[in-house]
């Protein structure tokens, strides 16, 4: 039978929360009354975690287990989950319990019931430290918000619901798991935000850090891209080329009309005048000529390349059985 549900879980030296977080999501979903998979994706965990895995899917058939070749991250994990996942509905979460699977029902729900295309989580009363954790993330969220015109409250939080057919065409890289709702926002997609309950870290370390907000702002920069040029890339390099252009020539007109009439030699400053002017045009020119070759580059994009994110070793699973 195929499954309603897939809930796609990263997994990272998470072994002591695997155990825990299995139980959880099995009573959760089990008394939530529909069919269901959960997709574990080991991103090359080294302190025993696929062995805890390969024990728990051994156990329960609705457990399926993806073993990466070595850690690809966040993002190819997620990745793998969309490519692998076959429910009508995909949940993200973390492996670290912070998330709680009992949420998961109330965000489907919602989910159906509003008509909305996505869900997100959203840590209202977060349980991470304030300087180091939650308020780079305060700002990251408001900066994210502003930049790609999808106003939510906190895009870090993993506990998402997604409709299938609006996820699995992403083609994701970098650290864009956490923009899925702004480049999901391309197709017209209805987004919402509900709280949820976040809870202290009790096993292992987080993986995140002040190193990783400058990597997810860097990645913005990606996504403003894609989201307003990655079509029409003429436009961003030809709009800064064409100023810079029209400026060099009002410069060298400006130094050659006063030239002219001064019957003067050129001073030192005139003359790094018209080197600044001349070096205005060839710099527009050049930037218009780079927009033209990303116009020509947008139609053999990253994403027609086929070029896989991460790299499976094995997939554990129980065969289905024929209907």
């Amino acid at each position: 039978m195929r499954p309603d549900l897939s809930v796609v879980i990263p997994i990272h030296n998470e072994a002591p929360n695997l155990e825990p977080l299995h139980r959880e999501l099995t009573e959760t979903l089990g008394a939530w009354g529909r069919p269901y998979e959960i997709l574990l994706i080991d991103d090359g965990s080294t302190d025993g975690s696929f062995e805890k895995l390969k024990t728990i899917q051994a156990g329960d058939p609705r457990v399926r287990v993806i073993q990466f070749r070595r850690n690809f991250g966040q993002t190819a994990a997620f990745a793998a989950g969309f490519a692998e996942a076959r429910g009508r509905v995909i949940v993200t979460s973390d492996g670290d319990l912070q998330n709680d699977p009992r949420d998961i029902p109330a965000l489907v729900g919602e989910l159906d019931e509003g008509g909305f295309d996505i869900v997100c989580g959203w840590r209202k009363d977060r349980k991470d430290a304030f300087l180091s954790r939650r308020l780079p993330s305060i700002l990251a969220n408001r900066l994210i918000s502003w930049a790609t015109g999808v106003r939510l409250n906190d895009y870090g939080c993993s506990l998402k619901a997604f409709r299938a057919e609006v996820v699995k065409p992403l083609r994701l890289y970098g650290e864009l798991h956490r923009f899925l709702p702004a480049l999901a926002s391309e197709m017209g997609v209805r987004i919402a935000e509900r709280p949820v309950n976040h809870r202290a870290r009790v096993h292992g370390r987080s993986k995140y850090g002040i190193s990783r907000t400058i990597r997810v702002v860097l990645d913005l920069v990606t996504v403003k891209f894609l989201l307003s040029y990655s079509t029409r890339p003429l436009q961003m390099f030809g709009l800064v080329g064409g100023i810079m252009s029209a400026l060099g020539v009002v410069l060298l007109a400006f130094m050659a009309f006063s030239n002219l009439l001064a019957h003067q030699a050129l001073t030192q400053r005139q003359a790094l005048a018209i080197f600044v002017g001349v070096l205005f045009v060839f710099t527009g020119v050049q930037l218009v000529t780079i927009g033209l070759l990303a116009e020509i580059q947008a139609r053999t994009y990253h994403e027609s390349q086929g070029k896989p994110v991460y790299v499976i070793r094995q997939i554990l699973e129980t065969p289905q059985q024929a209907d």
